[in-house]
């Protein structure tokens, strides 16, 4: 017999709470097909199994949904996790992620416990971790600061001291700038620059540290989705961050979170330009297959690096005028 469990739709499409005996929501856009009994859990710790056995009692809240996947929150009595289900197109190593989650979690780094990691009735992976607050919305000098504290920590960790986890390393080409070979324009240009640079994939980065990827709770900070977490040139996962915040920021806090993130991490500023560039050649190919998100000033933003850029001179820019 399947457990009842208390559904509640935060989103409002599904017009609030929605009672069900089926554990899956009856109306809305929201879908729940994967209660915690019922997943072929993989990996766990002991936390899952006192879930499960008091699921009844258990309050499931879905959140605002990715593109990779489909998110919910659960609330037990004394604590909330997140359940990551990816029934989209994405199909990530979640494996990895478990242990990559563990092994920064043991060194206290700004990332949420990995609690299980399985495969529900519809051979979809999830991955449950804690409940660590909601997506930073404001910022301000403070925060810049303590988010290029949390890059720089990362990009710092000693990958000998990475436990018996097996970090992937790919091609930074062929990773970052999927389907370049259509868009002659940014091939060039991306071909001009990693032959000006030596990539370095010594160290473990995030490679999409962005503000909705980090979570913000009681003046703590977690950083989450390490989809993209990888052997990797941290130069460039800084630039990437850097880039965004930019675009989406501002100028001023942009240049707040470079300026203390190079306080611990000595990069020169040859690379430094280089790698900025590398940033917004990808920034530019995304958007082109409507990857990246538009707001009111970004067009403008993203107009003025490249028109300030000497690397970016022969990007076509036409399409960022539709």
């Amino acid at each position: 017999m399947l457990n009842k469990v208390k559904i509640y739709c935060v989103n409002s499409s599904c017009n609030g709470l929605i009672h069900t005996n089926q554990n899956k929501l009856t109306k809305g856009r929201w879908s729940l097909s994967t209660p915690l009994s019922v997943v072929n859990w993989i990996e766990k710790s002991e936390i899952l199994d006192d879930l499960i056995n008091h699921e009844d009692t258990l309050t499931l809240h879905p959140m605002n949904q990715g593109y990779e996947a489909e998110v919910i929150k659960i609330d037990s009595d004394n604590e909330s996790f997140v359940l990551k289900v990816w029934n989209k197109r994405s199909k990530p190593d979640i494996r990895f992620q478990y242990h990559l989650l563990n092994v920064l979690f043991e060194r206290e780094l700004s990332v949420s416990k990995p609690i299980g990691w399985g495969i529900d009735q519809n051979s979809d992976k999830v991955l449950l971790t804690t409940f660590d607050g909601e997506p930073v919305l404001k910022v301000n000098n403070k925060k810049m600061i303590d988010f290029a504290y949390i890059l720089s920590t990362l990009h710092q960790i000693n990958i000998e001291d990475k436990g018996t986890i097996q970090l992937p390393k790919y091609d930074f080409v062929d990773y970052f700038f999927p389907e370049l070979n259509k868009h002659p324009d940014i091939h060039n240009a991306v071909s001009s620059l990693v032959h000006l640079i030596h990539i370095k994939q010594e160290r473990i980065i995030h490679g999409d540290f962005h503000l909705a990827n980090i979570l913000e709770e009681n003046d703590r900070y977690n950083v989450i989705d390490w989809t993209n977490g990888q052997l990797g040139d941290p130069r460039y996962d800084f630039a990437w961050s850097f880039t965004l915040k930019r675009i989406y920021i501002s100028e001023r806090l942009a240049q707040v979170f470079r300026s203390s993130y190079l306080l611990n991490n000595d990069i020169p500023n040859e690379d430094l330009e280089v790698f900025e560039s590398l940033a917004c050649l990808r920034w530019i190919l995304l958007s082109r297959s409507g990857g990246t998100p538009i707001g009111p000033n970004t067009m403008k933003r993203v107009k003025s690096l490249i028109g300030n850029n000497p690397f970016l001179q022969g990007v076509d820019i036409k399409d960022l005028d539709k």
